[in-house]
Parts: C-alpha cells; structure tokens; sequence
C-alpha cells in the first residue's frame, strides 16, 4: 500500500515507517521537526530512514538515500491549508496514519496554544484532505491521557472519557470526537489508538525511560513523583508498532466504521520498580528525589486491550526487563557511553 505516516520524526513514526518499509509497503513520512525536544534526535531517525538534514526544505519532497522511492519525506506543518491538500493531490494515498502531534501533558499547561494549533487545526485539517481525497481508512494516534481522573482500573474504551485534566488529554479527547463525526458523514473509517506509555530505543528526551536513563549513568538525581506511588502501563515499542501495523493492513472483525482501541501492555509496573529494573540493567544506583504530585499527572495507568485482540489480534510480549535493556543498550551506543 501507499501509507503517509505524520509525525514520522518522532519516536513513534519512525519506528513504523521503519517497520512499514520492511514490510514492503510505499511510504511518505510528514514531520515539522518542532523543538519541542531536540531536533538533533529527530534527525538522527530520519538520517537512518535516509534523509539527511542539510537536503531538507519546506514543502519540498525529498527521496530517501536507502529506500530510493519507496520512502519519501516531507517538512511541513499539519494546519498548513495550502500545503496539506496540495500533498494529498499529487499522492494517492491507500492510508493515513496520523502520529503527528504536539506532545506533552505538562508542557499543555504552559502552552495551550501550540496544542490548539497542532492538535485541533492540524487534526482537522488532515480530516478534510482525507475526506476530499476519497481516503477510506485513516489510523490515528489518541492517548490514555484523556481517562483523566478515571479511578476504574483497568481502563476501557467503554469507560467516560469527559474530564480530561490536561489540555493535552482535552485535544486527544477532541480527535476522537472529530474523528466519530468524519465516519458518520463521509464514510470513513477511522482507528483512535489510545497509547499507553510508549518506550524502547529512539525514544523521547521527556519521557521517563529517557530522563531515568540519563540521570541513573550520568550520576544525576532524578525527581520521582509523588513519592513514587505511581504505576504506569509500560509498553515496549515493537508492541506498539505491531499493533498499529495489524489495523493498517487487515479489516478488523466489527464492521463499524469508528473504532476506539486501547494500546498497551496490560501490565502495569510501579514507577519504583521500573527505576530498579534501570538500576539493575546499568549497574547503578539512582538518586532519588520524592517529589509531589504534578499537575495534569494521575497515578495510575492500566490498558484493557481485549477489544484490540479481539479484533485485530494484537498480542503484546515485549517484558519490561527485556525492553528496559534494549533501551539502555541503544541509550549507550547513542551518546557512546561505555
């Protein structure tokens, strides 16, 4: 098939694209390549897909140094409504797979706007260029973020998602919803994967996995939390890309054309053990810094993704001492830490 992959910089979308091409499907990967964290790792993904920094351009497609054709990018903004619908008329997409957002619970508080613009105007924009296109199945990235204060546990797609507690969860929330009204009216069928806490090599700067990491080898304190008392559904990367993958390439078994997925491990991990299971694999302690809650945070994080295997087959198995370790071995060779 022929996929546009958005957000293909990102940790996320990268992988996929990676995986997609394996696969032998044809994709453009789409990206602003924002500052949110540093750009240098943005690039150093894309550099492996075979697309080099200096070559780059507004609007510009550029063909990849390893895959030639079968992989294409392009720097562009979401909300850019010239732009946008002129990608989608010169390529006729099978797919849309929309990974691309502005990230962050705790950076939503301080900069709503950006939010508004990336997640709301960018989103939608993306809907109408699927609508006018005749795109018939758009994949898009949701997070469990809008469970907000949800104390039933485990999470389900069944359960009421109207208090997000973060303007980050509150554009999530606003996708789904768009998203619903896109499939009623034009017959679109759209797949919200609600993420669980995604991890593994390449991952964000801002994530845990990542400042843990950092801080435990560089013999920095790290900040846990509310005291620790935290648990997370920690979910390896190749799950997530796997799962993905089943709903871009096979129909699933209910034939109604909007869908809401849980994607996560199933399993969740205390935030103290996770570091202990960091300390274990680099042989170091960690300082550690009690530190109350954080606003937009909540305590718990746990995915029912029986619906998802149900109807796709999605089957998680990455444990996380396997997927702590990969992370730390990739975060070595990186930074050339011995």
């Amino acid at each position: 098939m022929r996929i546009l992959v958005t957000g293909a910089a990102g940790f996320i979308g990268y992988h996929l694209c990676e995986k997609l091409l394996a696969l032998g499907h044809t994709v453009i990967g789409l990206d602003n390549i924002n500052d949110y964290y540093a750009v240098s790792l943005k690039h150093a993904r894309l550099e492996n897909l075979g697309i080099t920094e200096g070559d780059l351009i507004h609007n510009i497609i550029l063909e990849s140094k390893v895959y030639g054709t079968q992989f294409q990018f392009i720097k562009m903004n979401l909300e850019d409504q010239k732009n946008l619908p002129l990608l989608f008329e010169e390529n006729k997409f099978d797919v849309v797979c929309n990974l691309a957002a502005q990230a962050g619970v705790r950076y939503s508080i301080e900069q709503p706007m950006k939010y508004v613009e990336s997640n709301i105007v960018g989103f939608v924009n993306l809907l109408e260029c699927i609508r006018n296109a005749n795109i018939k199945k758009f994949v898009y990235a949701s997070s469990s973020s809008v469970y907000g204060m949800n104390d039933k546990i485990p999470f389900s797609t069944s359960d009421n998602v109207d208090h997000p507690i973060s303007m980050y969860a509150a554009t999530k929330k606003s996708n789904e919803l768009m998203a619903h009204t896109y499939s009623h009216l034009f017959n679109i069928e759209t797949i919200g994967l609600r993420f669980f806490t995604v991890y593994g090599p390449w991952g964000r700067p801002d994530m845990a996995m990542f400042l843990f990491t950092d801080a435990i080898l560089n013999n920095n304190p790290i900040k846990v939390f509310n005291n620790g008392n935290l648990s997370r559904d920690f979910t390896y990367i190749d799950d997530i890309v796997n799962g993905i993958i089943k709903t871009v390439e096979n129909n699933s078994a209910d034939d109604h054309l909007y869908q809401v997925y849980n994607i996560g491990n199933g399993k969740p991990v205390k935030l103290n053990d996770f570091i202990t299971e960091i300390e274990e694999v680099t042989g170091k302690n960690a300082q550690r810094v009690m530190m109350p809650m954080q606003p937009g945070d909540v305590e718990n994080t746990f995915a029912d993704v029986e619906r998802l295997k149900k109807d796709y087959n999605y089957l998680p198995q990455t444990e996380i001492k396997e997927g702590v370790k990969r992370f730390v071995d990739w975060y070595k060779e990186y930074y050339k830490i011995k």
